[in-house]
Parts: C-alpha cells; sequence; structure tokens
C-alpha cells in the first residue's frame, strides 16, 4: 500500500509546464533582441557554438529533478510493519443483537442500523483499550476476538446483519456466556461487556448469566435501543412480519429485564437515544475501572521512501549543472 504523508507537496508538479513555457518565452525573448542587430542568418553565425537542442535537454533534466524533488517532499510511504507495543487499558465485548426485531424503524434507519453506527463511533474515541465482538439472535457467535485492531473492528462491523445468526431469537444469556469465554482469563478487574439489544429474551436467562459474570470480576453493561410503544418489524419486500395467527408482531423495548442484567452484572443501564446513543456514558464508567497492562500487535510506522526520490532528484540535478549549452562543451 502506497501513501503519501504530504500530499500538498505534489502540487510542485505543476510548476513543470510553466517553467517550460518561461524558457520558452525567454528564448524568444533573447533572439528578438539579437534580431535588432542583424538578420537571422547573421545572428547566428556570431554564435556558432550555441547549442539549442542542449537547452532544451537542460530544461527536461532539471523538470526531472523537480518532479522527483516534488515526490521525495510529499513523503512516500509503503506498506506497514507489524509492531509490538505495550499498552494499559481495558479489554471490552460488545454483544449486539441481530435478531429481527432489531430492522425496527423506531431509531433511524432502524435499530441495528443505528447501534453499528454509534460502535464505529466508539472505536474512534478507544486508544489503549482492546475490543471484541459478539453477535447473537436465537444463538450467540464472536464476530471479532478480542484485539487492538480498530480498524478491523470496523471492518467485521460493516458486514454484521440480521443473517449473521442463523437461528432467530434473542438468547442474551447465551450472549453473555460467549462474551465471559473471550475474555482472557488473566487479570480480572479490568474487562467489561456492553449488551446492546431491545431486551425482549425468550431463550435463556441474563440475569443469571450477568451475575456469573460479576463473580469473574467482568462488568455488564446494558444499551436498551426500542420505544414503550413499539414498532412492527419490517421484511423484504415492504411487507411487515406476522404471527401464527396473522396478526403484525410489534417489538417493544423490554427495560425491566435490561436493568436487572446491569445491577446483577455490577454495570450501567442506558437507554439509547436517536442522537445519543449511551454509549459515551458506559465508556465513561469502563474507562474508571482498573487497567490492565498487555502487549498488542499493530500495525504502525510505515516504511518512508522520500529519501530515494530526493537521491534521485539530486541526481538529475547535478546533471543539469554538468551540461552545457554549447555544441560538444562540456561546463561545470
Amino acid at each position: 500500500m502506497l501513501q503519501f504523508a504530504n500530499i500538498e507537496y505534489l502540487l510542485l508538479v505543476l510548476l513543470i509546464p510553466l517553467l517550460f513555457l518561461f524558457y520558452y518565452l525567454s528564448r524568444r525573448a533573447k533572439m528578438a533582441k539579437l534580431l535588432r542587430f542583424g538578420e537571422s542568418g547573421l545572428v547566428k553565425s556570431l554564435i556558432p557554438d550555441l547549442s539549442k537542442a542542449k537547452g532544451w535537454l537542460k530544461m527536461v533534466l532539471l523538470s526531472f529533478a523537480i518532479f522527483f524533488f516534488a515526490i521525495g517532499l510529499s513523503r512516500p510511504q509503503i506498506g506497514a510493519r507489524l509492531k509490538e507495543v505495550d499498552r494499559k487499558g481495558v479489554e471490552i465485548m460488545i454483544a449486539l443483537d441481530v435478531s429481527n426485531s432489531m430492522l425496527a424503524q423506531d431509531y433511524s434507519p432502524n435499530r441495528l442500523e443505528r447501534a453499528k453506527l454509534a460502535i464505529a463511533r466508539l472505536t474512534d474515541k478507544l486508544k489503549d483499550d482492546r475490543i471484541g465482538l459478539v453477535v447473537f439472535a436465537g444463538k450467540s457467535y464472536v464476530q471479532l476476538p478480542i484485539t487492538s485492531d480498530y480498524v478491523s473492528a470496523k471492518l467485521f462491523l460493516g458486514s454484521i446483519n440480521t443473517g449473521s445468526v442463523s437461528v432467530q431469537g434473542t438468547a442474551m444469556g447465551d450472549a453473555i456466556n460467549t462474551c465471559i469465554k473471550a475474555l482472557n482469563s488473566e487479570n480480572k478487574n479490568s474487562k467489561a461487556i456492553i449488551l446492546i439489544t431491545d431486551g425482549e429474551n425468550h431463550e435463556d436467562d441474563p440475569v443469571a448469566a450477568a451475575k456469573s459474570a460479576k463473580e469473574l470480576g467482568i462488568n455488564v453493561h446494558c444499551i436498551g435501543i426500542g420505544s414503550d410503544i413499539g414498532k412492527p418489524i419490517p421484511l423484504e419486500g415492504g411487507e411487515l412480519l406476522k404471527d401464527k395467527s396473522g396478526n403484525i408482531v410489534v417489538t417493544k423495548l423490554d427495560e425491566k429485564t435490561l436493568v436487572q442484567v446491569a445491577e446483577e452484572g455490577n454495570g450501567i443501564y442506558v437507554r439509547a437515544g436517536n442522537s445519543e446513543f449511551g454509549l459515551d456514558a458506559v465508556i465513561d464508567k469502563i474507562h474508571n475501572m482498573e487497567k490492565q497492562q498487555f502487549k498488542a500487535i499493530v500495525f504502525e510506522d510505515y516504511n518512508e521512501q522520500y529519501m530515494y526520490f530526493l537521491a534521485i532528484a539530486l541526481f538529475f540535478l547535478v546533471l543539469e549543472l554538468m551540461i552545457g549549452e554549447k555544441k560538444g562543451v562540456k561546463i561545470f
């Protein structure tokens, strides 16, 4: 991968055509002055050693020097080295509900996309913490193991949809247990789980799972996403999800369960809003926890290539200076 650290210096390349234009006009002006003393043939006979071709050759060499000098100043960088660094932070596992109820549109554009946007913004604010992703519906799966690579976290986040888990339902307890297993077993009191869901649990006992997490030193925080009055669940083709009796299914936020989960998990409960999702309040709480020391492998320190281009620019500049404008004569 190639990138430029100071790409604005590439604008110096625009000087090259202006330089040629200036040189052309300058030669014409000089020749016009000389023609005042006589005809063109007489003037050329007075300066027989002057080489028109060498003058243009010098301009070509100078333009190459400017071109490579501009690239060198823009600091081209290629690749990226994997570097092991020491960090001190908290391990955060985010469990995201991807059941069909998350398609409800009481948030813009829907619950799931709004949650994904909030998580993406969260990764932009993290610095030394590690993050992982678990998706759940009727079952739960680790979408992204715990990592310090926030770029990968965003990539994995972008691929999440309601089809990420084939079994429908809302197994919050299973999601919490999956997060517990995904977290490092060492360094207690520096781990947290953030559960993002509408709280309509139909599968297991999330309160018991949160209690188990607390016993292991893991705090469980909950973000409730949904509304009290509820919203229908849109399907492909514009239809709404219906139950076996043909009635439209309305999904509501179950705050009572989420509050109990947060209390038993020694965490806090925040109800998500459209403008303020609530993750900031949770992260502030997490950052007050004891930090752990760990090693992280990160992409860092692109390999600088500017010195090679500056060396090439110097070569063309020296070559231009060595070439004189007289025929068959080299002037230093």
